[in-house]
């Protein structure tokens, strides 16, 4: 998956640039390598650091990272910046199940392969009958677990799916209304460091405006919320045909029974307001007592 998005970028960047030399350097992260859950090795950052780490210290010029990954609750790493946000892919979740089931399909009892809380929550919410097993890894190993029966059908993101080339797996591809999606869906950002500024200017012309406001303001939604790896935050930003933006936002408690939604347009001119202003809300409807409890169960 990640070479799969790095290959996108070098295939842009080479498209811009024709004759430029982009090296490749693959990076296992500790959020790779560990089984476990997230919580234990202090969230998302198990899949940004060791990036960072190479970044800072000149190894490498250009990291691409899934956005839906990047911890919101901190700002970025001092010294990094991100250039540009790529055009973004399909934000929807896609149902896999090898006997072609749709969500309503499936009997009591079913076992949906996923880790993620937002996910869980919903599933919860609107199909009580069904259980989850904790799946984790990126979308491959995921489809080789299913196929090993660690779990009767898996959830996952449909662009990860269009980016190893297997959308013909998916049985169903689910409404937003039916599953939220993450902070930074279907988003690949570009991060640089701050003071190489031939590079930002390079890859800064890879970016989609749109998309950048989008981001924006889901990620000023996180950061208010102080949400986490293990917090069930659910949101995503569209673009309406005169530019201004519509940002809705979920916070659910952990079993789904509990939810919290809040939506609002602002002006193309500030994501930023736009993210405070949902995220307020949603804090006075009482989020960071759903926050806070998920904290606590995990």
């Amino acid at each position: 998956m990640a070479l799969a998005q790095v290959e996108r970028v070098r295939t842009e960047l080479t498209a811009l640039v024709p004759g430029l030399t982009v090296e490749v350097v693959p990076v296992t992260t500790s959020g790779d390598r560990w089984p476990g859950a997230l919580s234990d090795l202090g969230g998302k950052g198990a899949f940004t650091k060791e990036v960072d780490q190479l970044l800072l210290s000149g190894e490498v010029d250009l990291a691409v990272h899934c956005m839906k990954d990047v911890p919101g609750d901190r700002p970025v790493p001092a010294g990094t910046t991100f250039a540009c946000y790529l055009e973004r892919d399909d934000v929807r979740d896609a149902l896999i199940h090898p006997g072609g089931l749709s969500l309503d399909q499936l009997p009591p009892g079913t076992r949906i392969g996923t880790s993620a809380v937002r996910r869980i929550a919903q599933l919860s919410r609107h199909y009580p009958h069904l259980t989850t097993v904790p799946i984790r890894g990126n979308a491959n190993n995921r489809l080789a677990k299913l196929e090993a029966g660690h779990a009767d059908a898996l959830l996952l993101a449909y662009s990860g799916l269009e980016r190893i080339g297997e959308t013909a797996r998916a049985t169903q591809i689910l409404d937003v209304g039916t599953m939220c999606p993450p902070i930074g869906a279907g988003v690949l950002g570009l991060q640089c460091r701050e003071n190489d500024a031939d590079t930002i200017e390079l890859v800064g012309r890879l970016g989609s405006t749109d998309t950048w406001r989008q981001t924006t303001a889901e990620r000023m939604l996180l950061h208010v919320l102080q949400g986490h790896c293990n917090s069930p935050i659910a949101g995503f930003a569209s673009s309406l045909p005169d530019g201004r933006l519509t940002l809705r936002a979920m916070v659910f408690s952990l079993d789904g029974k509990t939810s919290l939604e809040a939506e609002e347009t602002g002006s193309t001119s500030d994501p930023v307001l736009l993210g405070t202003s949902v995220a307020i809300t949603l804090l006075r409807q009482g989020a960071r007592e759903l926050i806070d409890e998920s904290a606590d169960q995990h």
